[in-house]
């Protein structure tokens, strides 16, 4: 049990120490995203899904919005550079952004 304690301890330091404030606010977001797709999980097994397309929509959304931000997240990590030669981080959050434009435009269509 100790060594499990120590190990989380030296990951949250070095996560703390090491990690841009940048990745660290992406971070944020997907947490963000990921607890807004438990909690319409949780409510759509709770309520049930009358309004079928309106938790399709949302959760297809939540999805699909931290798949973005972790494609966002590896383009614009330094360490990854060298994987992404030709993406600049303007150019990598560029991209997020009109593919955010899309998805909702479809997930808005979706809604009816």
């Amino acid at each position: 049990m100790e060594d499990i304690k120590s190990a989380s301890n030296h990951l949250v330091a070095s996560y703390v120490k090491e990690t841009p404030k940048s990745l660290k606010l992406i971070d944020a977001y997907m947490v963000y995203i990921l607890l807004t797709g438990i909690i319409q999980f949780v409510y759509v097994s709770i309520a049930g899904t009358f309004p079928n397309n309106a938790f399709l929509a949302g959760f297809i959304s939540t999805v699909a919005s931290f798949i973005l931000a972790a494609n966002l997240r590896i383009q614009t990590n330094p360490k990854n550079a060298s994987q992404f030669p030709t993406t600049s981080p303007e150019r990598a959050f560029a991209d997020f952004l009109a593919c955010n434009v899309v998805l909702h435009f479809a997930v808005a269509n979706f809604l009816g």
